[in-house]
């Protein structure tokens, strides 16, 4: 392999001759191999954005060259567009707050915009990455505002899988419309209800955490662009932080602000844990109707999807494989949301050097909470089936449905019925037109799901 020498301060390292990363991108892949995954997708892109709209901003502060900002905007598009990301080794989960991923990126900026102005990599002679790509930055400001939008964009995407996900039970409850079954308590058999209830409650527990993340999201907005190293802007100038936020929303599609405060936001990461508690919300409810899903299906009111072998021994058994994975999902999401907590807590004085940490957690919820919701749709919720005679024969043998004839017949009576329904098992309505107390025209009236559930909830 053919190389090249670089030195910083430490010493001199051999670099890959062809490599677009620098000495100090080597060295923070050697100092940190937590993970062994390096930076995902969306922060790279995230970098590249922030790179992009401050070398404009510079440039427009005749800081920069035309020239030079020219090769810097073309190189992060190239970024933008798929390219150079096998060029970022450093590893999410970093110390030093996220210095090495910011010299990543300057580092490989800077070497691809010296080749297009016919330079060689590793000289730097006409782009360097402190002069020039990181030029009125800090990697306080740049990580942070990089994270937010790679947060901004990876949210979006689970809000549109959710928006699905809700969907599909408000079909549910379409189809499922006058189905009566067993509503529980306690795990205990209480009063009767429609499945298009229970779908119904499902599709506004997707709507509200829905809403919920949407309302996190918008901490996900206020940057500390222009704050350089914590946040008294130093070095920068007056008309950066405008000009900064103003093109990375050009280049963005979006509506980002500067923090009225630069240095509360710059060391204050509270924003990244409201975002995760939200996710830990979802996470929590989805885990519930999960879990309401496997009752369910233990009790043959439901049918899961068969989607793949359950068991090497009984062939017709069918596992609830998918339930058991969004249970497994929320518990890790819990996991996450634990670390960022303790992560945000931890600032010291004006700064968190914990980014890193607060950002691999944030990320990886959300990829697994997206991909969770949707597994569970596609496989699981779209391809359910409701049991309607056995929900039916279930009730109609449960003491449950006693409740819909008190009315009629009083509390008394209605002991009464009880009691000679369980002695000669024998459903409640049957015994109460064998012992004359209503004619059967009348309690297959009361029995009928318009009269029997509670007015108001019904759809």
């Amino acid at each position: 392999m053919r190389v090249r020498i670089e030195k910083d301060l430490i010493g001199e390292k051999e670099l890959p001759l062809d490599a677009y990363y620098g000495i100090h991108t080597l060295r923070g892949k050697e100092n940190f191999g937590i993970t062994k995954k390096g930076l995902n997708r969306q922060m790279i892109k995230g970098l590249a954005v922030v790179k992009k709209a401050a070398a404009k901003a510079n440039a427009d502060s005749k800081i920069l060259t035309d020239k030079q900002a020219k090769a810097i905007i073309l190189t992060c598009d190239e970024i933008l567009n798929g390219r150079l990301h096998g060029q970022f080794l450093t590893d999410l989960i970093q110390g030093g707050g996220g210095i090495s991923m910011n010299m990543n990126a300057n580092e490989v900026i800077a070497n691809r915009a010296n080749e297009m102005l016919g330079g060689g990599r590793g000289t730097y002679e006409y782009i360097h990455p402190l002069d020039h790509v990181n030029f009125g930055q800090s990697s306080n400001d740049v990580i942070q505002t990089s994270g937010k939008i790679a947060a901004v964009r990876m949210t979006k995407k689970l809000l549109v899988e959710l928006k699905k996900l809700q969907n599909a039970f408000l079909d549910k409850k379409e189809a499922y419309q006058n189905v009566l079954r067993i509503g529980r308590t306690h795990l205990k058999e209480a009063v009767p209800m429609t499945c298009c209830q229970q779908f119904q409650a499902y599709a506004y527990t997707v709507s509200k955490n829905y809403k919920r993340i949407e309302q996190a999201l918008q901490g996900m907005y206020e940057l500390n662009m222009g704050a350089n190293l914590i946040g008294t802007g130093l070095s920068t100038d007056t008309k950066y932080a405008k000009k900064v936020v103003f093109y990375i929303n050009k280049y963005t599609s979006e509506e980002f602000k500067i923090s009225k405060n630069l240095i509360e936001t710059t060391y204050n990461l509270d924003s990244f844990l409201s975002m995760s508690g939200a996710i830990r919300s979802l996470a929590v409810d989805l885990s519930k109707i999960a879990s309401d899903f496997r009752l369910l299906d233990m009790l043959k009111e439901i049918s899961l999807p068969v989607i793949q072998l359950s068991s090497t021994l009984n062939i017709q058994k069918n596992n609830p494989v998918i339930p058991e994975v969004v249970n497994q999902v929320a518990y890790f999401v819990y996991g996450t949301d634990t670390t960022i907590a303790y992560a945000v807590e931890a600032a010291q004085l004006e700064y968190n050097p914990f980014q890193p940490i607060i950002l691999y957690s944030l990320f990886e919820a959300l990829t697994l909470i997206r991909r969770c919701v949707r597994t569970f749709r596609e496989s699981c919720v779209e391809g359910l089936t409701v049991n309607k005679e056995i929900c039916f024969d279930n009730l109609m043998k449960s003491n449950s449905i006693i409740a819909a004839f008190i009315p009629h017949i009083g509390y008394e009576k209605a002991c009464e019925v009880v009691s000679i329904a369980q002695n000669e098992e024998r459903a409640i309505p049957e015994v109460i037109v064998t012992l004359k107390l209503l004619d059967k025209e009348k309690v297959d009236n009361i029995v009928h799901n318009e009269n029997l559930t509670t007015p108001g909830i019904k759809g």
